[in-house]
């Protein structure tokens, strides 16, 4: 899969009053360069149209397109690929549904990691790094110690999720972390593209901070 380094997601919630695929162009123009619909609230149908909103935006600027869970709307719509969750179907089912597409995995654990690795996984989500309201059913923040560990041990891409904010994402970067993913802090901002370039600018500078172990 071609890399990335700004993974935006969306979260209507953190938007009301603007549209969907507003919000997701204005990241595409800050410097996202992967944008993923994730949507745990809608019903198929409305889930469905806003992925065919989306696909032709990203077909526009040439930006992978990632589907969450629905790996039948990611077919139907000729979406870059899947994201799937520990709670989803498995890699090597997936696999077969969707042949070459790019499956990302959210992982949790170094455990977990390797599997989706040994498994074929295109990347995987390392989080939620700190605590993080965007989902019902977060599990305990990761820390920093996860992503240092999985920048020692795992070959493929990596996307650093959860609780990232400008303010933090620094020591991230500076865990190791060359790809990071925020959600709340891009779609929720009044100045979406601002605060993509400023996550830009952040992942050009290294992390500017020293870690203290």
């Amino acid at each position: 899969m071609r890399d990335f380094r700004l993974y935006a997601i969306t979260d209507e919630r953190s938007h009301p009053g603007r549209e969907l695929a507003d919000v997701m162009e204005e990241a595409i123009l800050g410097g996202a360069d992967i944008v993923q619909l994730r949507d745990k609230h809608s019903n198929r149908e409305a889930v469905l149209e806003k992925a065919k909103k989306l696909r032709e935006l990203t077909y526009r600027y040439n930006v992978p397109f990632i589907v969450n869970d629905y790996i039948d709307i990611a077919l139907e719509v000729n979406a870059d690929g899947i994201h799937l969750g520990q709670g989803d179907a498995t890699l090597p089912a997936a696999r077969k549904l969707v042949g070459d597409k790019i499956i990302g995995i959210s992982t949790h654990a170094i455990e977990e990691a390797l599997l989706a690795e040994q498994q074929g996984a295109d990347y995987i989500g390392v989080g939620p790094v700190y605590r993080t309201a965007t989902k019902a059913d977060v599990v305990e923040p990761v820390t920093l110690s996860y992503v240092r560990e999985v920048a020692r041990k795992i070959k493929i891409p990596f996307v650093a999720i959860g609780g990232i904010k400008l303010h933090n994402v620094d020591e991230v970067i500076a865990a190791g972390a060359k790809r990071i993913c925020a959600v709340t802090e891009i779609v929720g901002s009044k100045d979406v593209r601002g605060t993509c370039e400023a996550f830009i600018r952040k992942l050009e500078q290294g992390g500017s901070v020293h870690e203290t172990y």
